[in-house]
């Protein structure tokens, strides 16, 4: 695992890309109470997170997976593109047993959520810092269990089937987006979104829009 550039006794320098003030506030607030870290910027969504990247020169990115112009993982994809030293640590309010695998393997060394304390947010950053993964024991133990199913059951179809798009519009559709909103929203023509609506019912092995609806619906609520 690469650590990022940083001489000995400089401060880690943090980018807060959330597009929630109050979020950014409190993690600049936790920051700033530790000598070895400094916040060298904040941004709220993608463009202003990829600007930032080039004029605050971050060791370490604390990104959220929501933001209004894209999806976390393709932010991870595009950051990583285009400063491969720097290091991401995703803290979202999605759940972690559903995002953490997807976002480690889009690019970022670690993953926690919004519930956790001051304390395991610091040790997060710390330990991406110093070039190792983290994720919390009960997201790495539900990749080892998913692992186990998936040698055991070769067969059965899951979300693990799914790529990161269409797992945005899975999401969507459980909101109860229609396919005017989901193309909207994340940039495509809606004849995309069908082309992944079909895409999503084949792999899931539905046979129509409302089971479709149903199980993204169900998903959405219970992880599952």
């Amino acid at each position: 695992m690469r650590k990022p550039d940083r001489k000995i006794g400089e401060k880690a320098r943090i980018l807060i890309v959330d597009d929630h003030p109050l979020v950014r506030e409190s993690l600049k607030n936790l920051i700033l109470k530790e000598s070895d870290l400094e916040v060298c910027g904040e941004a709220e969504n993608r463009v202003q997170a990829l600007s930032m990247l080039t004029s605050s020169q971050p060791h370490i990115i604390i990104l959220d997976l929501s933001l209004p112009d894209s999806h976390g993982t393709e932010l991870i994809k595009d950051l990583q593109d285009q400063q491969p030293r720097v290091s991401i640590l995703v803290l979202s309010g999605h759940d972690e047993l559903v995002y953490a695998e997807r976002a480690i393997r889009a690019g970022a060394q670690g993953f926690l959520t919004k519930k956790e304390p001051p304390a395991k947010i610091l040790q997060a950053i710390r330990q991406v810092l110093c070039g190792e993964i983290y994720w919390t024991e009960k997201a790495a133990a539900s990749v080892a269990s998913k692992f186990t199913r998936r040698n055991r059951l070769p067969g059965k179809r899951t979300t693990d089937s799914l790529t990161d798009r269409e797992m945005q519009v899975l999401e969507r559709i459980g909101m109860g987006q229609g396919t005017q909103h989901i193309a909207a929203t994340l940039h495509i023509d809606a004849s995309t979104v069908e082309t992944y609506r079909s895409r999503i019912k084949e792999k899931l092995n539905l046979h129509n829009g409302n089971e479709l609806l149903q199980y993204a619906i169900r998903w959405r609520w219970n992880g599952s």
